[in-house]
């Protein structure tokens, strides 16, 4: 007699099937979000980087690159985007741009505060580390921190922008007077070398090769670990969402530690592991 399985054991067998595609990296467990869908039907997701090596910046031919990049696009390609169109802009331009949809999401290298918080919704972290001051070899005014400069309101700090840097100096009693503005990384260095400001500061790993540029750092082990997380408007938490859990996906496999770790060399891995949302570092973010 020909033996037919029973209804039950189908839809059992089916729903095992379901499951095991659902668990597979690059799956996208939930319908897609409005956003997520456009982007998909442009091709590309428009984001905004400025020039910060080696979190992210244009390669010569003008396609981004750097370690957010990176996680950004292995993260995207699992939600199903193959690709990333950049806008180079300052760092005070882009949440403005990002709520004038200028923008899907902001990658570029904005760290997570709480102000921040309250106009945009934050990824998970995909950096930790504390603030350096970029000063000259040897270190000629013996500068240790935000602290050693407050103290010393002859000493010049040059600050990005609209960066978080440039607020904490504020708050940590640095002279609006005291403060040099500058557009990007680069012109941040080029501020120190050529004695318009006595210091620099930026994050601990955000100027590579800093003697070939002139300059060497000093970490400000006084300052709280900040961390970077991608931008996106408050009416994308869907994709944000979406983003976090491919993101800790790659967290389980590994392949975000050998992004920063192995492959950009970032010493703060046990720090980062242990900050998984952006609450951990900024009180009062989603």
């Amino acid at each position: 007699m020909r033996h037919f399985p029973s209804p039950i054991a189908a839809i059992g067998k089916a729903a095992l099937m379901v499951a095991a595609f659902a668990m597979q990296p690059g799956v996208v467990y939930a319908q897609d979000d409005p956003l997520l869908a456009e982007i998909k039907r442009n091709g590309a997701a428009r984001i905004a980087i400025a020039t910060a090596p080696p979190y992210a910046f244009p390669s010569p031919s003008g396609e981004p690159q750097g370690y957010l990049v990176d996680v950004v696009r292995a993260v995207m390609k699992r939600l199903g985007v193959n690709r990333l169109n950049a806008t180079v802009t300052t760092w005070d331009a882009m949440i403005p741009g990002l709520q004038a949809r200028q923008f899907d999401f902001v990658p570029a290298g904005l760290n997570i505060t709480a102000p921040r918080c309250q106009v945009v919704v934050f990824s998970s972290p995909i950096t930790a580390q504390q603030d350096a001051l970029w000063v000259l070899p040897g270190n000629p005014r013996k500068l240790a921190g935000y602290a050693s400069v407050a103290r010393s309101p002859e000493t010049m700090l040059a600050v990005l922008t609209g960066s978080s840097q440039e607020a904490f100096a504020l708050k940590s009693g640095v002279k609006p007077g005291q403060l040099v503005k500058v557009p990007d990384m680069q012109a941040g260095v080029a501020t120190v070398v050529s004695g318009r400001a006595h210091a620099f500061v930026a994050s601990q790993f955000s100027v590579p090769n800093a003697a070939q540029r002139g300059v060497e750092g000093v970490v400000d082990t006084g300052s709280p670990v900040v961390g970077i997380g991608v931008a996106f408007r408050k009416d994308s938490v869907a994709l944000r969402d979406a983003f976090n859990r491919q993101l800790d996906a790659m967290r389980a496999s590994g392949e975000l530690r050998g992004l920063y770790e192995t492959q950009y060399k970032f010493s703060t891995w046990d720090t980062l592991a242990k900050v998984t949302k952006a609450s951990d570092l900024a009180e009062g973010c989603e």
